[in-house]
C-alpha cells in the first residue's frame, strides 16, 4: 500500500525532521547504551578482580578468617575447594552454593564469571585459582548484576529520551516552518484577491532581506509593470476607438446620405470623400500595427549603418517640402533597424517642415559616446507643458490640427517607441526659436566605414 505524500510543505519538513531525529537519536542512544554497559561491566570486573586478588594472597598466607569481611561494593566472597565445597565466605555469601562451578585452568589463574546461583541470584564475579596445583582452592569475589545491566531500565530511559527529543524536534520544526511560511500564506491570499479589473493591490513584504522578502519585492515590481501595461492598453484602446469613431461616423453619414437622397448627392464626390475617410482610417490602423510590432519585436538587432547617410537619403526624398539644411559634425554608425530609424527621421523632418516658417536644420554628430541627431525648425515652437504630451498617442496640438487636418497623431509616439526600442531617447529640448527634437542612440564602432553620400541640401 502506497502512503500518500503530505501536500503541505510544513508537514513535509516536520516529517523529515521526525525521521532524521529518530535515525540520529537512535544511533546516539545505541552508542550511549553500549558505552554505559561496557563501562559498567569493566568497572564491575575490575573491582571484583582487585578484591579476589587480595583474598587469594591471604589464602596462600593462611590468614583467612572464617567470615570474610566484605570490601564495598564487592560483598559476595567465597573460597571453594576442589570438591566444590565453600570453605570460607563473606556474610552475604555464607550458606549458599558456590557462586560458580568454573575453575580457572592452572596456566590462566583469572577468569570472569557470570552466573545465577539459586539463593543469591545472578552475579558477576572474578574467579582466581590460588595455586597451580590440581587441588588448589579457588577464590570467588563478586557482586549482584548491576540494575543497569539486569532490568533494561537503561534502554527504556534512552528510548524515552529519544522519543522526547524527537517530539521536541518535530514541534520546533512545525513552529519555525510555520512562521517562515506565514508571509508566503499572506502573499498567496493577497495574490488571490488580485483580478484583471483591479491590479492596484500589492503583496505584503515581510521585514528583512531573505528570499521571501525578495520574492515579495519582485512580485510587486511585476504587478506594477503589469498594471502599467494594462493601463496603457486600456488608454490605447480608448484613444483608438475615439479616433476611429469620428471617421467611421462621417463615412456612415455620407453613405446614408447618398442612399437616402440620391438626387441631391453627387455620387463621385461622395465616393471621393468616402475614400479619403478610408485612407485616414487605414493610416491610423497601420500606425497602430506599427506600435504593436514595436512592443513585441527585437528592433535593436541588425547591421551597423551610417546615420548621416540615412539622413541624406531621407532629406533627398523630402526635397519637395520646406528646405532642409544638413550639418554633419561627426560620422556616426548605429546598429538597429534601418527602416525603423528612417521612419523616425521622416516623421521628425516632415513634422519640422509643416511647422517651419522658412527653413529646417538637421545636425548629426557624436556626444559622450552617443549618436546625436537634432531636427530644428524656425516655427512657433512647442510650449514647455506640451513637450511630453506631443509624444502621447493621438495627441495633436491646435497648430498641428490646423496644418495637417488628416494626421493620425501617432507619428511622434511611434518615433519615441522606435528610439526607446533601440536603447535611445527622443526629447524636445530648448531652442532659441521654433522646436528642437533631439534623438540620441548608441554609437557602434566599425573598422572600415563605407563611403557615404553628400550630406548638404
Amino acid at each position: 500500500m502506497k502512503i500518500p505524500r503530505p501536500v503541505s510543505i510544513r508537514a513535509r519538513y516536520t516529517v523529515a525532521a521526525i525521521v532524521t531525529s529518530l535515525i540520529v537519536l537512535t544511533v546516539i542512544g545505541a552508542c550511549l547504551d553500549a558505552a554505559a554497559r561496557y563501562k559498567s561491566v569493566v568497572d564491575t570486573f575490575d573491582s571484583t578482580k582487585r578484591v579476589a586478588s587480595q583474598w587469594s594472597a591471604a589464602v596462600r598466607a593462611g590468614r583467612v578468617p572464617r567470615v570474610i569481611p566484605a570490601i564495598s561494593p564487592v560483598d559476595l566472597i567465597q573460597v571453594v575447594d576442589h570438591a566444590g565445597r565453600v570453605v570460607r565466605a563473606s556474610e552475604q555469601a555464607a550458606g549458599a552454593e558456590p557462586l560458580s562451578n568454573v575453575r580457572p585452568p592452572a596456566d590462566d589463574r583469572f577468569e570472569e564469571v557470570t552466573a545465577c546461583p539459586a539463593v543469591i541470584g545472578c552475579v558477576m564475579a572474578m574467579a582466581i585459582r590460588v595455586t597451580p596445583a590440581s587441588d588448589s582452592l579457588v577464590v570467588y569475589a563478586g557482586v549482584r548484576t548491576p540494575a543497569v545491566l539486569a532490568n533494561g531500565r537503561l534502554e527504556a530511559g534512552i528510548a524515552g529520551g529519544v522519543l522526547v527529543l524527537t517530539g521536541l524536534s518535530a514541534w520546533v520544526t512545525w513552529v519555525l516552518v510555520g512562521r517562515t511560511l506565514c508571509p508566503v500564506e499572506a502573499i498567496r491570499t493577497r495574490m488571490s484577491q488580485i483580478t484583471g479589473s483591479d491590479l492596484s493591490l500589492r503583496v505584503p513584504v515581510p521585514p528583512g532581506g531573505d528570499e521571501i522578502a525578495l520574492l515579495a519585492h519582485t512580485a510587486n515590481q511585476t504587478l506594477a509593470r503589469l498594471e502599467e501595461a494594462v493601463s496603457q492598453q486600456r488608454r490605447f484602446a480608448s484613444d483608438a476607438s475615439h479616433e476611429l469613431r469620428t471617421p467611421i461616423a462621417g463615412l456612415r453619414l455620407r453613405l446614408e446620405e447618398a442612399l437616402l437622397h440620391p438626387a441631391d448627392v453627387d455620387p463621385r464626390a461622395s465616393i471621393q470623400a468616402a475614400l479619403a475617410t478610408v485612407d485616414r482610417m487605414e493610416a491610423i490602423v497601420d500606425d497602430l500595427l506599427v506600435l504593436a510590432r514595436l512592443r513585441s519585436g527585437d528592433t535593436a538587432s541588425g547591421e551597423p549603418f551610417d546615420l548621416a547617410m540615412l539622413v541624406a537619403e531621407v532629406v533627398e526624398d523630402l526635397a519637395t517640402g520646406m528646405p532642409v539644411r544638413v550639418h554633419v559634425t561627426d560620422r556616426v554608425f548605429i546598429r538597429g533597424s534601418r527602416v525603423q530609424v528612417m521612419r523616425v527621421l521622416e516623421n521628425l523632418i516632415a513634422n519640422a517642415q509643416r511647422h517651419a516658417e522658412s527653413t529646417v536644420a538637421v545636425t548629426v554628430g557624436e556626444e559622450g559616446g552617443l549618436a546625436v541627431l537634432e531636427v530644428t525648425d524656425d516655427g512657433g515652437g512647442i510650449s514647455l507643458r506640451d513637450r511630453e504630451r506631443v509624444f502621447q498617442r493621438f495627441v495633436r496640438l491646435e497648430d498641428g490640427r490646423r496644418r495637417d487636418p488628416d494626421g493620425t497623431g501617432l507619428g511622434l509616439a511611434i518615433s519615441r517607441e522606435i528610439a526607446e526600442s533601440h536603447g535611445g531617447s527622443l526629447r524636445i529640448e530648448d531652442s532659441s526659436r521654433g522646436a528642437r527634437f533631439v534623438l540620441r542612440l548608441d554609437v557602434v564602432r566599425v573598422e572600415a566605414p563605407v563611403e557615404t553620400a553628400p550630406l548638404a541640401s
